[in-house]
Order: C-alpha cells, then sequence, then structure tokens
C-alpha cells in the first residue's frame, strides 16, 4: 500500500451498503487496478473486517489504499441526526469528518441517504450562496443523460431553493456532461407560464427574472424527460424522489416481460436469444451501476451517494465520479456562480 499527498484522495465509507464491505472493499480494489492508481483511496471502517476481505481478494501489492479503523455503524433504519450524534465513529461520520479536516478530498458512501444527506450538511456545511443542498440524479433520454434536480433532500421548496438546484445543476451538466450551455427546465404539469399550483408559477417567475444565470427554456411535462427536450430538470425533493423511485422499477419491469414473452414459445425464446446483445445494450442507459452514484449538490466538498445495494461495479464508478467532480472543480464553479 502506496500513499501519496500529490493524488486525489477518495475516503470510501466501507460499512455503509447492504453488503458491506465485500462489495464495497471489491469495488475500490478494480477501482485503483482499472485506473492504475490514479488516485487514492480510504478505506474507512471496521479494519478487521476490511482486512477479511482483502485476503479474499488476494494480491494486492502496489495498489494505493490505506484504513481507518471505525467500528461503529449507521444502518438504514437509523435516524440519521440521532446517528451522527451518537455514532462518532461510525464509518459515516468519521469519513466526512476527515473530509471537512482536509485528509481526503471526496466522500463516497452507499449507506443510509438521510444520513449521508444530514452528516454532509452538518460537517461540511454549504457552499457560500446555497440556502439547501439538492441531491441531483442522472436519468437516460434520447439527446443522452439528463439531470433531475432534487431527487430527495428538500421535499418542501421555495423557488429561490430550486431556482439554486437549476444553477447548480446546469454547472454539472456542463462539466461532467460535457454540455454547453445546458438546458434547465421547470417540471410541471403543462408548458404554460400560468400552469400548476403557486410553488410552481413563482418559480417560474422567480427563474424568469434571473435568466442571466443559466439556460432556463421554461415549463416542461413529465413527457419531455426521457425525450431529452432538457438537459436539467428542476423539481422539488418530493416529486423528484417519487420519480426517482418509479423510474428505477422500469428496467425490472421491462426484463419481466421479456421473460413472460420467451417463455410462452420455443420461438419467442430463440428471438429474444438474438437481440440478447441489443437488449444488454438498452437496458445499460438505465443501469444505475453505470452512474455508479449520485452527487449531493451544494455541500461544501465533495459527497457522492450511492445505492444500499451497489454491487462492486457501482461502487468502482462512484469513486471515479467523486474523482472527476474534484478535478473539473464543481463547487468551485458553484460558488461563482452563485456569490450575488
Amino acid at each position: 500500500m502506496n500513499q501519496s499527498s500529490q493524488k486525489i484522495r477518495v475516503a470510501l465509507d466501507v460499512m455503509g451498503g447492504d453488503f458491506a464491505p465485500a462489495y464495497e472493499v471489491q469495488g475500490a480494489i478494480e477501482c485503483l487496478r482499472q485506473s492504475n492508481n490514479r488516485f487514492h483511496v480510504v478505506l474507512v471502517g471496521d479494519e478487521n473486517k476490511i482486512k477479511a476481505e482483502l485476503l479474499k481478494i488476494g494480491n494486492t501489492d502496489g495498489l494505493d489504499f490505506s484504513i481507518v479503523h471505525a467500528p461503529d455503524v449507521i444502518d438504514m433504519h437509523d435516524s440519521p441526526v440521532v446517528a451522527i450524534k451518537t455514532k462518532p465513529n461510525s464509518s459515516l461520520v468519521k469519513g466526512v469528518t476527515m473530509h471537512k479536516e482536509g485528509l481526503v478530498d471526496a466522500f463516497v458512501s452507499p449507506g443510509n441517504t438521510g444520513a449521508v444527506t444530514a452528516a454532509s450538511t452538518l460537517i461540511l456545511g454549504r457552499i457560500p450562496g446555497v440556502s439547501r443542498p439538492t441531491v441531483a440524479a442522472i436519468f437516460p433520454s434520447e439527446q443522452g443523460p439528463t439531470l433531475i434536480v432534487d431527487a430527495g433532500a428538500v421535499s418542501d421548496c421555495r423557488p429561490q431553493f430550486l431556482f439554486e438546484f437549476g444553477i447548480m445543476g446546469s454547472i454539472y451538466a456542463e462539466y461532467m456532461f460535457k454540455k454547453k450551455n445546458p438546458r434547465v427546465g421547470l417540471l410541471n404539469i403543462g408548458e404554460e407560464e400560468s400552469k400548476g399550483n403557486e410553488l410552481a408559477k413563482e418559480t417560474f417567475k422567480y427563474i424568469s427574472e434571473r435568466k442571466e444565470k443559466m439556460n432556463f427554456v421554461g415549463n416542461i411535462e413529465g413527457r419531455d424527460i426521457l425525450k431529452g427536450h432538457v438537459d436539467v430538470v428542476v423539481c422539488d425533493g418530493f416529486v423528484g424522489n417519487v420519480l426517482l423511485k418509479f423510474a428505477e422499477s422500469i428496467p425490472g419491469y421491462l426484463k419481466f416481460q421479456f421473460k413472460k414473452f420467451a417463455d410462452k414459445s420455443i420461438l419467442n425464446k430463440l428471438m429474444i436469444g438474438v437481440l440478447r446483445g441489443s437488449l444488454r445494450e438498452i437496458f445499460k442507459d438505465m443501469d444505475y451501476t453505470e452512474h455508479g452514484g449520485i452527487p449531493l449538490l451544494g455541500v461544501n466538498g465533495v459527497t457522492i451517494i450511492g445505492h444500499g445495494g451497489s454491487p462492486p461495479k457501482a461502487i468502482k464508478n462512484m469513486l471515479f465520479r467523486a474523482e472527476e467532480v474534484v478535478q473539473y472543480k464543481i463547487n468551485q464553479h458553484i460558488q461563482e456562480q452563485l456569490k450575488n
């Protein structure tokens, strides 16, 4: 194990996921091997359990990682705020605290989303100019990836919050998706300015009066998301999280229907067999493991949140996303845009 102060350093919450620490350790090692030790990974969690998983993997000589012992675990049933206060030696709190102290450049966790959001907000604080952090989800579309903000961090919003979500999402889409002047749309029940509830109408007016800050194209409807009519979809966290959970169910439903079709006859099985490669490519766009995790934008640091059941591939890609957010200086760009 080698350490280099010249490299980007990413702390990984090894105890946060449903299959911890096995998948987390495997994903971290895969990441380091694939990247040829491009950055340093700190495995934060129960040291004995981490070492046991490393023994199962085999030879890890020369890979750039270290271990920080954190025996406690914040699980999916813990109250986020209470757990942060009562479990200071948890892998989550210790990892975020290391980030706060400048010992790492980013933090990655497949743990309790509420706890990761709360710990990052309370310990790291917010970027100056940000009222509320936002969880950004990535959807596929006919025009490439589309960002949904907010996907669950803030259920009750004000127009100012949604405006800030749009700016943060626009910056992320520009640098991470390479989309110049990203199109930002406000999710509503119709395209007209008069449509929607009071929050939607007030937000439309609020953002329209500040259009120089982003490429706001107006209201969009749910059917516009997968068509790729915008690059960033702005909505409150309640709507965004419902949208996210519904989207997560689509691949499973489609696979069920394909299996149901194949089971009807030998001919159908052959047809599905012939299309297997194409179907796999299509489902790849819907596979969250390809992106790994979603960013918590607006905190004064880099936090990537993953699915609780994240397999090694997702853990690996979460680490890559964290590296990119650090490299592209996403937080600095957000602060610059919101400083006034």
